[in-house]
């Protein structure tokens, strides 16, 4: 809207606060933009661009919290917002809900991630000559039967207020391109593989990537993979590249470790702080700020979000929280209590979550490895995991057949499934690689919400995986 200042919101909303006299209460001033480019075989399939702006209030009054949100950021706006929020947070309390405290002071700051050319200042005609030629090289490879490419450029901007003192002011870019081909080469079975690179960054990130090469490179692998054998099930040791990795902690791990479904006691590290739950040379961080994953600077509660050491060289020693979540467990204020948008309620999310480097390279790990897999998540098909019962199973990308000591043929149809204590446990080697992405295209889903995220780490061993196949 013309002459929109979130800065003036957010001072609306303190006055109109302190007017009503509410106990406490937060806003959450948001301005987003997303463009998406897809070409699926040479055809521009969609080139779209969202705006959504508003306003989203949470209030607490006699230790009961109700939430409203608007897309009116004029005065009356704000007020009614507030005014919604207060009357949902006493409905709370009149039908016997749930008590919140909040723990913490909250943060006061401007911060914007780095970038050189606004991404959402290049004229949409460049996006989509890239996305094309990205795809026509996929295209071009043999086998190749259907090739999709996508671009995605995001704006986020949040305002977080909080009437306690808190006031932070982040704005994001993200950039990213996907590609994914399914091909069948002579006798084999159709198989899609894809890769997506995204990052914290302007345009330049995509002027300097060469897409075409990853593409092609995509391409092929799926015309290779169409041809390779689905290895039999059993035991194996499996080394996980960096991608896998961070998919198995942020989901099997990561996500017992949130406050909130500990607190619930859904989770299978309830009870376990300061316990050993992995070897020594087993570190688990949660990270607003890695350089390679999504920028969370602060939460949206506007708490300071830094490294959080979940696992400690092996020891449990913290969870994810946000404030109410800390004043429930007893625990600091970690900074996680996030959002989707202005329209909705917080929940306690990961950010970048992901295993600190060992000492091992990765050519030792294989030389090392006589017999086993190398598992990677290109053509990935998901999974399911239980917090409650730390247990996963995950439908993996093209892997390879380690044989003497050498990753050679490829294999397909490759599934990970275990408990991740016992996992992590079984993990004898890490190695000193780091790689840590995130995605402009997805994130993580919870409670009807989705956030970016990032999460990964180095290439790990683990010994006698349960490995599913023929």
């Amino acid at each position: 809207m013309p002459g929109f200042d979130p800065a003036a919101v957010a001072d609306l909303f303190l006055e109109e606060a302190r007017r009503l006299g509410v106990d406490y209460a937060d806003a959450r001033i948001q301005v987003y933009r997303y463009r998406l480019v897809v070409v699926e075989n040479g055809v521009v399939k969609e080139s779209s661009y969202t705006v959504s702006t508003g306003l989203g209030v949470r209030v607490v009054e006699g230790g009961y919290q109700g939430y409203a949100s608007t897309t009116r950021l004029e005065r009356s706006g704000v007020r009614e917002a507030l005014e919604e929020a207060r009357r949902a947070a006493r409905a709370v309390a009149s039908a016997g809900g749930r008590r919140v405290e909040l723990a913490g002071k909250p943060a006061r700051g401007r911060e914007a991630s780095p970038y050189k050319v606004d991404p959402l200042s290049v004229d949409v005609s460049e996006a989509v000559e890239v996305a094309l030629n990205t795809n026509k090289a996929a295209a071009e490879v043999e086998g190749a039967v259907n090739v999709v490419t996508r671009l995605g450029i995001q704006y986020d901007r949040r305002v977080v207020a909080t009437t306690d003192g808190g006031l932070v002011d982040v704005e994001v870019r993200l950039v990213g391109l996907s590609h994914a081909t399914t091909a069948k080469a002579d006798g084999g079975q159709p198989e899609m593989v894809y890769d997506s690179k995204s990052m914290v960054a302007g345009w330049e990130f995509i002027r300097d990537g060469d897409w075409e090469a990853m593409a092609v490179e995509v391409s092929k692998l799926a015309a290779e993979a169409s041809k390779a054998p689905v290895p039999k099930a059993g035991r194996y040791t499996v080394i996980l590249e960096p991608e896998v990795v961070g998919l198995l902690l942020h989901e099997a791990f990561g996500h017992a470790s949130e406050g909130d479904i500990v607190a619930s006691g859904a989770s299978v590290l309830r009870g376990r702080l300061g316990e050993r739950v992995a070897p020594e040379y087993i570190t688990i961080v949660d990270d607003g700020r890695h350089p390679q994953g999504y920028y969370v600077p602060f939460d949206d509660e506007a708490s300071p979000k830094g490294e959080t050491v979940v696992v400690d060289r092996g020891i449990l020693k913290s969870h994810l929280t946000g404030r109410a979540e800390a004043a429930e467990l007893g625990l600091p204020v970690t900074g996680n209590a996030r959002v989707q948008s202005f329209r909705h309620p917080h929940l306690v999310r990961q950010t970048n979550f992901y295993l600190k480097p060992g000492d091992w390279r990765v050519e030792e790990m294989l030389e090392d490895t006589r017999e086993g897999l190398l598992v990677t998540v290109k053509g990935a098909r998901g999974g399911q995991t239980d917090p409650g019962q730390g247990t996963f199973t995950f439908n993996m990308g093209v892997s390879y057949i380690i044989e003497r000591g050498e990753p050679r043929s490829p294999a397909r149809g490759v599934s990970i499934t275990g408990r991740i204590l016992e996992v992590l446990n079984n993990i004898d080697a890490v190695g000193r690689d780091l790689r840590v992405s995130t995605s402009v295209f997805g994130g993580c889903g919870k409670g009807g919400q989705l956030v970016r995220v990032g999460d990964g780490g180095p290439h790990v061993r683990v010994r006698n995986l349960l490995v599913g196949g023929r």
